[in-house]
């Protein structure tokens, strides 16, 4: 017999039971590995690659984030369209309620927006959840700066619902003293996301800012995402960004528990010129 020590308590069991163990870890690790790479090969030019459509029955957003590429599209290309007459500010889209989603689709929700930011209406959102209960075999990805929403509304949220929150470092002093955003501060985000009832969740690293290594690791390891998305900043804001090396070093460590997908991965904008 075979046993290992849990909580001071020795647990006794047959040596197949152990072999099976090993061999379905070992698998696991396989399948991890392989759609790692699968995934990575596919990331460019998709802001998150599992997504098959976006659907925006909420768009606009008040956190301001110095490098929201969503508020630019708003204020330059679709400054003219009738949902950013008004720029970026919070608005229901009737039309989007026509939609149907099939089996297959991961659709992401509010793509251009905040769907559960503290500004947006709870009949808004009660209005979206009620919608994808309508198509449970298709799922549906969100993403927010104000996970504490989720758990506001966490008995409403379908099962066919993956649960995402941007933290892009955890240092909140970097966020506050270059005014990054008005969003909640990254370790509010962890917080809240460490403590949320869900099995699946995601963490977008991006556009990561400079980190502390072994409290961020930690921080991902207590959210226990199934997956992580790690990318640098692609709009050229001169944000305060990790060496390269850090970035790659967290990214090895958080792969031992989670599945992590490389967005855009290359050196710090100041790392040639400093002469790193």
């Amino acid at each position: 017999m075979k046993g290992i020590t849990l909580d001071k308590r020795k647990i006794a069991f047959s040596e197949e039971d152990y072999l099976s163990l090993l061999k379905r870890d070992h698998n696991l690790a396989l399948i991890k590995n392989t759609l790692e790479g699968i995934l990575n090969r596919k990331t460019k030019g998709k802001m998150f690659n599992i997504v098959s459509r976006t659907w925006n029955p909420v768009t606009g957003c008040l956190y301001n984030c110095n490098y929201c590429w969503a508020r630019n599209l708003a204020a330059t290309k679709l400054q003219n369209s009738h949902r950013y007459s008004r720029g970026f500010r919070p608005s229901l889209n009737e039309s989007e309620f026509c939609s149907k989603f099939g089996k297959g689709d991961l659709i992401f929700v509010s793509d251009m927006g905040d769907l559960f930011g503290a500004f947006i209406r709870s009949e808004w959102i009660t209005r979206v959840l009620d919608q994808i209960s309508r198509y449970p075999e298709a799922e549906f990805l969100f993403m927010t700066k104000n996970p504490q929403r989720y758990q506001e509304f966490l008995p409403f949220i379908p099962k066919n619902a993956i649960l995402g929150v941007t933290i892009e470092t955890n240092n909140d002093e970097i966020v506050q003293i270059d005014k990054v955003s008005t969003a909640p501060l990254p370790s509010e985000r962890y917080d809240y996301m460490k403590n949320l009832d869900w099995d699946r969740k995601l963490v977008s690293i991006e556009p990561i800012l400079d980190f502390d290594l072994k409290t961020f690791k930690r921080w991902i390891e207590d959210i226990n995402p199934f997956l992580v998305y790690v990318g640098y900043d692609n709009y050229n804001h001169k944000l305060r960004e990790p060496l390269l090396e850090s970035t790659l070093k967290l990214i090895s460590e958080i792969s031992e528990n989670a599945l992590v997908i490389r967005k855009t991965i290359r050196r710090a904008w100041f790392e040639d010129i400093q002469g790193y």
